[in-house]
């Protein structure tokens, strides 16, 4: 009893060998009949395998403490340091009262094992790198965890990880740091942050001009930086034309569709050129506001894009009314109109019926005007646009009223009883009127 209890734990889960008096030498056969029957029952005769001290420590400490240990015992302390901070950061985010609900739906960062991992190993790497002067690998690794981290919660990791290969001392200016100033500027924009976008997409393109680089899609980094400032530019616009500063906003939008040819986008460059159109039309220049909206129309025209086309020939008919030119401006109005109904855009088309019942009213022309205000009306209404619709009903129903009203007048200024009986026979009939019919009669 007492040899049983002194025996090594991993003894006691060793079947005991049985020995038998009768037969102590067993014969050839008799022990390979017993290793094929072994074998074939699927029962192996080794012992179990010993957890070796880091397996333990897996299961037992948190991912924040593996990490940070396997790191400090394998001799990388920066990394180390950086992970730590990193921790220490997303701790004091989730009780940032702006991020504090957000932070509900994801768990912390010292929780995700899979993201310690992650960082543990290019950080490590890039650690080794920089030991060894190698700045072109430090930055690769700094750029592949920037792109790693681009869930939306992740967002301040992928930032914090571009710009740690960006702005490094050593090997900013290589193709990978190049490529997370690009990545930098997109995310900027997305953030609505113009200022800080197009600080990162210059210093991209003034880093790409001769490099010839590409960026990890293959991509050229200088058309991706010349794309990125299209866009910047044109919303930076938006500021000064709201104080109707128009030279500043039309230097930035010339700078915008500057970088939109250049990047060969035509979608930038359709943008860039519309908003040129309209800033010439607001500041009073209708001959430069036309040249860009015949060449808008051009470039809408080759991409196929309904929706542009529908919204330029609006406008260009504004600068045609603006300058009198009446029966043009009806013409790009029904173009629009045209254009709007075939490819089903239809509160763009109520839109545009009610600008072409408003010139036929100011003209006079209530037929029209109400044929064109009751078109819209009813396209309003089958969209469920609330506010054109209302907008409709009070056209329509002054489209019927005023011809009506000029037909009375005159009843009403005569002090004869022939027009009062004729006043008070039309007054015991119009409820009974159709309103489809012709408002003048």
């Amino acid at each position: 009893m007492k040899a049983a209890e002194a025996r090594r734990p991993h003894e006691l889960l060793l079947p005991e060998k049985k020995t038998n008096s009768n037969n102590p030498q067993r014969s050839p056969q008799h022990s390979r009949r017993k290793r094929s029957k072994v074998r074939t029952s699927g029962v192996s005769d080794e012992s179990p395998q010993l957890l070796s001290k880091t397996d333990i420590a897996l299961f037992r400490n948190s991912p924040k403490q593996y990490i940070c240990v396997e790191l400090l015992q394998d001799g990388y302390h920066r990394s180390f340091s950086e992970v730590f901070s990193l921790l220490r950061s997303d701790q004091d985010r989730r009780v940032t009262p702006e991020l504090e609900s957000a932070s509900l739906h994801y768990p912390p960062l010292e929780e995700q094992r899979g993201k310690l991992e992650t960082m543990k190993l290019h950080l490590s790497r890039a650690e080794e790198a920089e030991r060894t002067g190698s700045w072109t690998t430090v930055c690769e690794q700094r750029l592949l965890l920037g792109r790693y981290f681009s869930a939306p919660e992740d967002v301040w990791l992928s930032l914090y990880f571009y710009h740690s290969c960006a702005d490094r001392e050593h090997g900013g200016c290589s193709r990978q740091a190049t490529e997370a100033r690009a990545c930098l500027a997109d995310i900027y924009l997305q953030q609505d942050d113009l200022e800080q976008a197009r600080q990162q997409a210059e210093l991209c393109l003034k880093q790409a001009e001769d490099g010839g680089w590409l960026d990890s899609s293959g991509l050229s980094l200088r058309l991706r930086a010349c794309q990125v400032l299209g866009k910047i530019y044109i919303w930076l616009a938006d500021a000064p034309l709201a104080a109707a500063d128009y030279d500043k906003a039309l230097k930035l939008l010339h700078k915008g569709y500057s970088m939109a040819t250049e990047c060969e986008n035509k979608l930038i460059e359709g943008e860039a050129v519309f908003r040129l159109g309209l800033t010439y039309q607001s500041s009073g220049d209708q001959d430069k506001a036309k040249e860009f909206f015949n060449t808008c129309i051009k470039i809408y025209s080759s991409l196929q894009d309904a929706e542009g086309l529908v919204k330029t020939y609006k406008a260009m008919a504004k600068s045609l009314e603006s300058e009198g030119n009446i029966d043009e401006t009806l013409q790009c109005l029904e173009k629009s109109a045209e254009i709007s109904r075939s490819s089903g855009l239809q509160n763009k088309l109520a839109d545009i019926c009610l600008s072409l019942g408003n010139i036929y009213y100011n003209m006079s022309q209530y037929v029209r005007a109400y044929h064109y205000f009751l078109q819209g009306y009813e396209v309003a209404r089958h969209a469920g646009d609330v506010a054109l619709l209302q907008k409709a009903q009070v056209m329509v129903g002054l489209t019927c009223a005023l011809p009506l009203i000029r037909k009375y007048s005159s009843e009403m200024e005569s002090a004869s009883s022939t027009a009062l009986k004729r006043l008070a026979a039309w007054k015991e009939a119009r409820g009974h009127q159709d309103l489809s019919a012709d408002p003048t009669e």
